[in-house]
């Protein structure tokens, strides 16, 4: 495994200006067509049936027992993602995917002037994984979803990361979309950012040149700086790359305390 920080490393071939612009160029005929898929697939999210849910399913917030109709926050629409919660267990050991996509999502406005709220479903307990929260120091709003995760996710696997959508009409709550696993991606604007360069995410599922740098995850790294590897259900001297920064700042990351 190459460290891109130290080793050298494979680069593309050199040529002069027009010949890059036309394979350039090729490409770009992909992306649009890409990009046009997209919208089309998006356009056909749209038109999905939906399914009415009971606006009633209690959640737990900053001052207790609420509604997913209080969720709203009196917004029309409202995305939640479901965080995958391990409890009990340190912040080092809390989900490193769950972690890299709410550690993109900062600025709600443009969100709030679609009549859109955003707010994070915890799948543990509130107190504990507020705590988390306030030492990553997020500022979306943030719920326990644990007691009704059965009802919130039926038919789908809980403890999974999800994103589901819903729309409120009057008092009636309806869900409109929802998906899982590399769908969270939505949230995410590091791995688009890392897509448009030469080396990308340097991840091994990714068809590259034997010699480009790869790593077994972008977003868990050691002390040391070394990434930490893939399939390792606790990750030896290694937590959440944004943890890092906190832990520098004296933020204390002490999830069972209550130290906040």
């Amino acid at each position: 495994m190459k460290d891109i920080m130290r080793d050298e490393l494979g680069a593309p071939k050199i040529v002069d200006r027009s010949s890059f612009q036309a394979k350039l160029d090729a490409l770009r005929v992909r992306e649009k067509a890409h990009t046009r898929e997209g919208d089309a697939i998006a356009a056909a999210r749209r038109l999905l049936p939906m399914v009415e849910v009971d606006g009633a399913i209690q959640l737990i917030g900053e001052w207790g027992a609420v509604t997913l109709l209080d969720a709203f926050e009196g917004r029309r629409m409202l995305i939640a993602y479901y965080f995958m919660w391990h409890t009990g267990k340190p912040a080092p050991e809390q989900c490193e995917g769950c972690t890299w996509v709410t550690s993109q999502v900062r600025e709600l406005s443009y969100l709030h002037s679609r009549d859109v709220t955003f707010a994070v479903f915890c799948q543990g307990p509130y107190e504990e994984s507020a705590r988390y929260r306030d030492f990553m120091g997020w500022e979306v709003p943030w719920y326990s979803a644990q007691g009704s995760l059965d009802t919130f996710l039926v038919g789908r696997r809980v403890g999974m990361m999800h994103i589901v959508c819903y729309l409120r009409q009057g008092s009636k709550v309806f869900e409109t979309y929802w998906t899982t696993r590399r769908g969270v991606e939505a949230m995410d604007n590091s791995y688009r950012l890392l897509d448009l360069t030469v080396y990308g995410r340097q991840e091994p599922w990714e068809k590259s040149p034997p010699d480009w740098p790869q790593q077994q995850c972008t977003y868990t790294r050691t002390s040391s700086g070394s990434p930490a590897w893939a399939g390792v259900p606790v990750w030896p001297g290694g937590r959440p790359i944004p943890q890092w920064s906190r832990l520098k700042a004296g933020s204390p990351d002490d999830l069972e305390t209550g130290e906040r």
